[in-house]
C-alpha cells in the first residue's frame, strides 16, 4: 500500500505544480468562489503571478480582440477551442455582425457616442471594427477621426479604460524608456504615431488625453492603407499640461504639473528616439501629431536623417492641397507654376504649405533650371497685419518661418496691402488658401470671392481652417456664380451636394489628409525607406491627382471618392516607394517588380480567418 500511496502523493504534487504554472496558488483561501488564485478576500494579501497560456482558447479567446470572431465561430471551432456553451448557439457571419454594428452606430444620438461605440468595438473585436470602418469609410471617417476624436480626447478622463491602447512615457520615466518600449506586447513595430498633446486643434493643450489622436490615426493607417494593426504603436509623451481645468480635475490621468519645455523636454525626446531606434530599427515610420509646430519642425529637422519622419499637419496637408490643384488643371488650364498663391492665416501651418508648394513648383520647372528661390515668388502670405512684405515696416520682427516669403513689395505701384481684399485686388491670385488651427480671424467675404471670380475664370478657393472655415461652400459657389473650385476641411466626406438657389448642384471636396498619409506609410514600409523627403510627398500628391476622373471634376470634386481609399493608397504607396528606390533610400531588396501589386498584396485583410 505504501508504494501506491507514494505514487498518489507524487501525482497529486505534480497536479498542484501544473495548476500553479497556469494560475496563482489558492493556498490559505477558505472562501474563494472566483477561481484559482482569485480569492477576493482580505485574508490573503500575498502577490500573485499573472500568467496566461501561449495558445488561447475558451473565454480567453473571446476576450482577445485580435482573434475574437464574436458569434462567427463555427461548430467545429467551438468544440476544438472550448467555446461550446460560452456563446449562444446561433452562428452569425461577419457581414451580419457588421450590419448589426452599423445599425447600432446609426442609432446613437451623437457622434461622440458613435465614436465611443466604435472604440469599444475595436477593443473587443479588431477584425470586425476594421471591416466596418473600411466598408463604410465615407460615413465613419468623420466619426473615427476629426472632428469627433478631439471631442473624445477632451472627455477622455471620464471614458478611460484599463485596456492598454497606447504607450505612455512621462518625465518620470527618464532612464527607463527602452524598458518601457519592451513592455509593448508587439515586437515588430513598423509605424509609430507620437504626440505630446500640446496642440489638439482649437482645444489646445489636452496633455495625455490627446491619446485618442494617435490611436485614430493608426486606425486609419490600417483601414485606409492596409498596414496591419499589430505593427502600429500609438505613443504619448507626457510632459505635463498647461490646461488648468485638467490639473484641477480629480479624474485627469496624466502628470499633474505644468508642462515642461526646454532642456528636460528635449532630453526625454532624445531618449525616446534613441530607444525606438534600438528597439525597432531606423526604418520605423515616425508620425508626429498634435504637437506645437515649433517642436514638430525642430524634431523633424533633428531626426530626418535617422528615421522616415513626418507630420501630417505639415507635409500631409500641403501635399493634399497640391494634389487638389493638380487635379483641377483640366478645369483651370494652368500648371502649378502658372498659379499665383495667396495663403491667409497665422502660424507655421501657412508657411508649411507654402514650402511644399514652392518645392513642387521648383520640381515642375526643373527643366528650365528654376530654383526654389524663383518658385517662392509664386507664393504670398497674408496675416492679421496684412500682406507679408518688407515695405510694411515690421520685417525686422517677423517670425523666422515667414521670412522666405516676405517679398519686397506687392507691386511696383503698390507697396503693401493692409487687408485680404486689397491683396486679392492687387496680386490677382488664382488660388486662395486659408489656414489656421483656431477659428479664423481672416474670412473670405463676399467681396473677396467676387474679386477672385472677376480675376479668374475658375478660381480655386480652399478655406482649410478648423473649426469654422473662412467661407461656407454655398456662399463661395454663389458669390463666384458657380465657377469656383472649392475644397475645405469642415465639409464631411459623407455630405450631400450643395444646391444653389437657381437649382445648380455642386459637390464640394474635402481636403482630407487621410487620402494621403496611409499610402505614404505603406510606401515607406514597402521600400523600407530610411528617410522621407519632400519629393516623396510631391510624388504622392501627383499620384493622388491622377486618380481624379473627368466625371469627378464634372461634379465639382478635385479628389477621388474616399470609398476607393484602398486602391488610392496602393497607387500612392507605389509612387512613394518608387521615389525611395530612385533616391537610393530604399533598403528592401530586391525591389518588387510590381510595386502597386506588392502594396495590395501586403495590405491587412479584415476578414475573419478559420482556426484549427
Amino acid at each position: 500500500m505504501l508504494p501506491r500511496l507514494s505514487a498518489q502523493l507524487r501525482l497529486k504534487s505534480r497536479r498542484s505544480l501544473l495548476s500553479a504554472s497556469v494560475c496563482a496558488t489558492q493556498a490559505h483561501s477558505k472562501t474563494s468562489f472566483s477561481g484559482i488564485g482569485e480569492t477576493g478576500t482580505k485574508e490573503d494579501d500575498r502577490p500573485i503571478t499573472p500568467w496566461v497560456r501561449s495558445v488561447i482558447s475558451g473565454a480567453d479567446l473571446t476576450r482577445n480582440p485580435k482573434y475574437n470572431k464574436g458569434l462567427a465561430f463555427t461548430d467545429t471551432e467551438r468544440d476544438r477551442l472550448y467555446l461550446r456553451g460560452l456563446l449562444p448557439p446561433a452562428i452569425l457571419s461577419q457581414d451580419v455582425q457588421a450590419n448589426r454594428a452599423l445599425l447600432n452606430v446609426r442609432s446613437m444620438a451623437n457622434d461622440l457616442d458613435r465614436h465611443s461605440y466604435l472604440t469599444a468595438l475595436q477593443e473587443r473585436n479588431e477584425s470586425l471594427f476594421y471591416k466596418l470602418l473600411l466598408d463604410n469609410i465615407k460615413e465613419l471617417l468623420p466619426i473615427v477621426h476629426m472632428p469627433t476624436v478631439s471631442e473624445y480626447c477632451a472627455k477622455y478622463a471620464l471614458m478611460f479604460r484599463s485596456l492598454p491602447r497606447a504607450l505612455f512615457i512621462s518625465l518620470n520615466d527618464r532612464g527607463m524608456v527602452y524598458q518601457i518600449l519592451k513592455n509593448w506586447p508587439e515586437r515588430r513595430i513598423k509605424a509609430i504615431c507620437i504626440t505630446d498633446g500640446e496642440r489638439v486643434g482649437h482645444l489646445g493643450d489636452l496633455g495625455v488625453q490627446a491619446v485618442g489622436v494617435p490611436v485614430s490615426k493608426l486606425a486609419l493607417y490600417t483601414a485606409c492603407g492596409g498596414i496591419p494593426p499589430s505593427v502600429c504603436l500609438p505613443l504619448v509623451i507626457d510632459c505635463g499640461t498647461d490646461n488648468q481645468e485638467l490639473l484641477d480635475s480629480p479624474f485627469y490621468v496624466g502628470l499633474k504639473q505644468k508642462r515642461v519645455r526646454g532642456e528636460q523636454y528635449q532630453e526625454l525626446l532624445d531618449e525616446v528616439f534613441a530607444a525606438v531606434q534600438r528597439r525597432f530599427g531606423n526604418t520605423v515610420l515616425i508620425h508626429l501629431e498634435d504637437m506645437q509646430y515649433e517642436n514638430m519642425s525642430k524634431t523633424m529637422a533633428q531626426y530626418s536623417g535617422n528615421f522616415p519622419i513626418f507630420s501630417d499637419d505639415i507635409q500631409g496637408l500641403a501635399a493634399v492641397v497640391i494634389a487638389g490643384i493638380l487635379a483641377a488643371a483640366p478645369l483651370t488650364s494652368k500648371k502649378l507654376a502658372d498659379h499665383t498663391f495667396l495663403i491667409a492665416g497665422e502660424g507655421r501651418a501657412a508657411t508649411s504649405i507654402a514650402s511644399i508648394i514652392a518645392a513642387a513648383i521648383a520640381r515642375e520647372r526643373r527643366h528650365v533650371n528654376e530654383t526654389i528661390l524663383d518658385a517662392r515668388k509664386h507664393v504670398w502670405l497674408l496675416d492679421q497685419n496684412g500682406l507679408v512684405v518688407r515695405s510694411r515696416g515690421d520685417a525686422d520682427t517677423l517670425d523666422d518661418h515667414k521670412l522666405p516669403y516676405c517679398h519686397r513689395q506687392a507691386t511696383p505701384e503698390k507697396q503693401s496691402c493692409p487687408d485680404l481684399l486689397t491683396a486679392v485686388k492687387t496680386l490677382k491670385p488664382s488660388v486662395l488658401i486659408g489656414i489656421s488651427s483656431m477659428p479664423p480671424t481672416i474670412t473670405f467675404s463676399e467681396e473677396v470671392c467676387q474679386e477672385m471670380g472677376r480675376n479668374n475664370q475658375r478660381p480655386i478657393i480652399m478655406p482649410l481652417s478648423q473649426p469654422g472655415a473662412e467661407v461656407k461652400p454655398k456662399d463661395a459657389y454663389t458669390w463666384t456664380d458657380g465657377r469656383c473650385i472649392f475644397a475645405d476641411r469642415d465639409t464631411r466626406t459623407d455630405s450631400a451636394d450643395v444646391v444653389l438657389d437657381d437649382g445648380r448642384r455642386f459637390h464640394p471636396s474635402t481636403c482630407e489628409t487621410s487620402y494621403l498619409f496611409p499610402g505614404v506609410g505603406m510606401g515607406t514600409m514597402l521600400s523600407r525607406a530610411t528617410k522621407l523627403r519632400d519629393d516623396m510627398f510631391i510624388a504622392a500628391a501627383e499620384a493622388l491627382a491622377k486618380l481624379v476622373t473627368d466625371e469627378d471634376r464634372a461634379r465639382g470634386a478635385i479628389y477621388p471618392p474616399i470609398s476607393l481609399i484602398r486602391d488610392i493608397s496602393a497607387h500612392i504607396a507605389r509612387a512613394v516607394a518608387q521615389r525611395a528606390y530612385d533616391s537610393g533610400l530604399a533598403t528592401e531588396q530586391p525591389k518588387p517588380s510590381d510595386l502597386h501589386h506588392a502594396a495590395l498584396q501586403n495590405m491587412y485583410d479584415a476578414e475573419y480567418r478559420n482556426y484549427r
